[in-house]
C-alpha cells in the first residue's frame, strides 16, 4: 500500500461550487476511484489560504497504469471539466502536474 498526498489552490470565487460538487459526488466517479485501487480518499480545505490537500491510500500493483485508466475515463474527464476550473496549481509544480505531490515525513498508525 502507498499513501499519497497532494496540494492545490482553490479559487475563492469557486469555493461553494467545489464544495457542492464534492458533497454530491457522482456515483460513476466514486466507482472509478475504487476501480483504480484508491481507498480512504479525503480532500481537506485550509482557509483563509484556500489550499486543498488530497490524501489517499493506493492498494494496487501499478499506480501509473491505474492513474492513466482514471485519466482516460470519459466520466472522469467530464468531472474534471467541472472541478479543474475551481483550482489553481501551485507555482512550484513540475510541468504536466496539476496537484502538487507532497512528501510524507511522518506517519503513525
Amino acid at each position: 500500500m502507498l499513501r499519497k498526498a497532494m496540494m492545490i489552490r482553490l479559487n475563492p470565487e469557486k469555493m461553494e461550487e467545489y464544495k457542492r460538487l464534492h458533497a454530491d459526488a457522482w456515483p460513476s466517479i466514486l466507482r472509478q476511484i475504487t476501480a483504480c485501487n484508491i481507498r480512504n480518499y479525503s480532500i481537506f480545505l485550509r482557509e483563509p489560504e484556500n489550499l486543498l490537500v488530497g490524501m489517499f491510500e493506493y492498494h494496487g500493483a501499478d499506480y501509473d497504469a491505474d492513474m492513466q485508466a482514471m485519466a482516460d475515463d470519459p466520466e472522469t474527464q467530464r468531472w474534471w471539466a467541472l472541478t479543474d476550473p475551481c483550482q489553481s496549481p501551485l507555482e512550484s509544480v513540475a510541468e504536466g502536474e496539476w496537484w502538487a505531490p507532497m512528501e510524507e515525513v511522518f506517519h503513525h498508525d
